[in-house]
């Protein structure tokens, strides 16, 4: 089928999509590690280019294709280059785009292992970074140096849900001949589009909303560029970090949902947003979707819509945050996002319990913080969830 021209929710169900000599309905799992050549000049024109083709699932492999085709094309990309995890297709972007004595632009409040990488183990190997708050045009241009190779932002971030203004970054990182990549994991292809936006590079951890399903681990980077398409692949390829065939069928699966998944559970989200932030033993909230929101006019310009991700902050700090975790029975206690159950964490007694409180705040991330990843379960049985949860927090 030509996916060219059609809508978002024929491209999730048809992009990347090959015929096969069985006529499958669906992709099959190409569930092995090495390709056979039809003779010794199929071999040698497969590894010099000359023929497409697969020689070792490491290099490429059809399940995997489908996938990377598919995001490409949600993404409006020049093509996909899949994952074992989202952390590999941060350090494939880091490893293509950076080198000794180089330096990096990041969101403060960014995926914490994307910041933690990057201070504890590329610092070793002389890459230098700055992270800073990226709503803030100014603090970027603040931090650009000569040295500055590249701006790798996250909007809306984790947890804090502060958005960056994507178009402005890309005007100034070009500006300045720095290359911008965005993780778009928070918002999926379904509600934003960064190379649009002017981004060079898109990356998602598809653990997410993508797949959708908390059944795997995975991560996908598209480029707009064959340029920087080909330098990522060769990158991801020398450093291992392919996903496996499975993997790919798996989130080839779930994201034919997507659009479905994020429909539901944004509207949920909307409205539980508007009754927490009415709580009176909530002091804030911060949804996209919600005109208190710091970037809510933002939201409305570089989004299709404001999403299912809810951060809030409980008065009473991080006891009552404790609290409410114990008391939660229905949202999963739980790390990660995006899938079809509600997950709900307290980053100041689990996820950030560890970084010191000064780095902490300076982030955004408060004592009374809640991450609440709102699913498809039906709106009143959250909503009595969260009000008997709130209820015990003295």
């Amino acid at each position: 089928m030509k996916i060219k021209g059609k809508g978002f929710n024929t491209k999730l169900v048809h992009a990347g999509a090959f015929e096969d000599n069985f006529g499958s309905a669906t992709v099959p799992i190409y569930q092995t590690s090495t390709f056979s050549f039809r003779n010794a000049q199929h071999g040698a024109d497969l590894f010099s280019g000359k023929e497409k083709g697969y020689i070792y699932t490491r290099i490429g492999n059809p399940t995997i294709t489908a996938l990377e085709d598919n995001i490409a094309e949600l993404e409006n990309g020049y093509g996909g280059i899949a994952t074992s995890s989202g952390m590999g297709a941060t350090n494939t972007i880091y490893m293509t785009f950076l080198e000794k004595g180089s330096h990096m632009i990041s969101t403060a409040s960014v995926y914490g292992p994307s910041r933690g990488v990057m201070e504890k183990h590329w610092s070793r190997f002389g890459v230098e970074s700055s992270f800073v708050d990226t709503s803030d045009l100014k603090a970027i241009e603040h931090a650009i140096r000569p040295e500055t190779k590249l701006l790798y932002v996250e909007t809306p971030s984790n947890p804090t849900m502060q958005l960056t203004d994507i178009k402005a970054c890309a005007s100034l990182a070009h500006k300045h001949g720095i290359l911008l990549a965005v993780d778009n994991t928070f918002s999926s292809p379904y509600l934003q589009n960064p190379l649009e936006l002017g981004a060079d590079v898109v990356l998602h951890s598809v653990t997410k909303f993508i797949n959708g399903h908390a059944d795997i681990v995975g991560g996908i980077i598209v480029s707009k560029t064959k340029e920087h398409y080909d330098r990522l692949r060769h990158v991801m390829i020398n450093l291992g970090c392919n996903m496996d065939p499975h993997q790919a069928f798996m989130v080839y699966r779930g994201v034919k949902t997507l659009a479905l998944r994020i429909e539901r559970a944004e509207k949920t989200a909307k409205e539980i947003a508007e009754w927490l932030e009415k709580h009176p033993k909530v002091e804030w909230v911060k949804y996209p979707g919600l005109p208190s929101h710091p970037q809510y006019e933002l939201a409305k310009k570089q989004m299709r819509g404001f999403g299912s991700m809810i951060s809030f902050e409980l008065k009473g700090g991080i006891s009552a945050g404790e609290k409410l975790m114990n008391n939660v029975t229905i949202a999963l206690l739980a790390v990660s996002l995006g899938g079809v159950e509600s997950l709900i964490q307290h980053p100041a007694s689990m996820t950030h319990s560890g970084v010191p409180k000064e780095e902490r705040l300076k982030a955004g991330i408060t004592d009374g913080l809640v991450r609440y990843s709102v699913g498809i379960e039906d709106k009143e049985d959250l909503m009595e969830d969260l009000r008997q949860a709130l209820d015990k927090v003295i």
